[in-house]
Parts: C-alpha cells; structure tokens; sequence
C-alpha cells in the first residue's frame, strides 16, 4: 500500500512539474512577440545637386531633366527641375516602408560637371552618389532598412 502512495504522489509531482514548466513557456514565448519596438519613424531627406565646373561663368547652365523619388511603394517624378539643388524637404518615415530610392539625370555641359544625389536619414547621409561628365548624365542610390 505504502508503494502505491508513493506513486501516486511521484505522479502528482511529475504532474505539478509538466503544468508549471508548460506555462513558463507560453509566458516567454508571448513575451518575445512585441513587434511593436521593431519599427522606428526616421527624419529623411533626398537632395539632388549640380555642380557646373568650367571656368566661364556663361548664362547657360546644367540642367536637371527628371528627378525620381520612391518611398515604399510610392514613387513621384519631376520634369525639368529649376536649379542647381533640389530638397525633397524633410519627412518621417516608418522604417516599416523598407525601401528608398532616389534617381536623377541632367544635363551637364561641361566635362568637370557634377551630378550628386544624397539620401539623408535622421540627419545623416546614408547613401551617396556622384557621376562626372557632359552631356546627359544619371545616377541612382538605394537604401533599405531592413537588415539582410
């Protein structure tokens, strides 16, 4: 009789350990689903510039022809540009939206002439790119957000 008193509270207790060690489980596995904290708002900026080069300072000057900008899926093109600098202005962005991008091209006129395109995050440069040259010239940058 003793023996079967003693497995019945062995397999009380056997019992006791599955249920509390079940339940820490599911506690630390609800506990890591906080996707919450894993997207963050970032300032960011895109500017495209031109640097004429040359030494005359003649009337005509570079020209940007078409600026393309593309957050997520959204994408905005502008034609003819006036300038030598355009801003996109400063916005938030989800991190969320994975992907930047930022296309130009213009026409330089002298072969020292330069195009540069910037991709600034939080007021940094994240990604840069710079084409020298005459004639119709386009350049393009990427960032993404997510970690590969």
């Amino acid at each position: 009789m003793k023996q079967f008193y003693k497995s019945k509270n062995l397999l009380r207790l056997s019992f006791l350990a599955v249920i509390l060690f079940s339940a820490a489980s599911v506690f630390n596995s609800c506990k890591d689903d906080d996707d919450e904290d894993q997207f963050q708002d970032h300032l960011v900026q895109f500017e495209a510039k031109i640097i004429n080069g040359g030494t005359a300072p003649t009337p005509p000057v570079s020209t940007f022809k078409t600026i393309i900008t593309q957050v997520g899926t959204k994408q905005e093109t502008l034609y003819d540009s006036p300038g030598l600098v355009w801003t996109s202005g400063e916005f938030f962005v989800n991190s969320s939206q994975s992907q930047l991008n930022l296309a130009a091209n213009a026409n330089l006129l002298n072969a020292d002439s330069k195009l540069i395109i910037s991709i600034y995050i939080d007021g940094e440069v994240a990604e840069t790119d710079t084409i020298q040259g005459s004639g119709t010239k386009e350049v393009a940058v990427a960032h993404s957000f997510l970690e590969l």
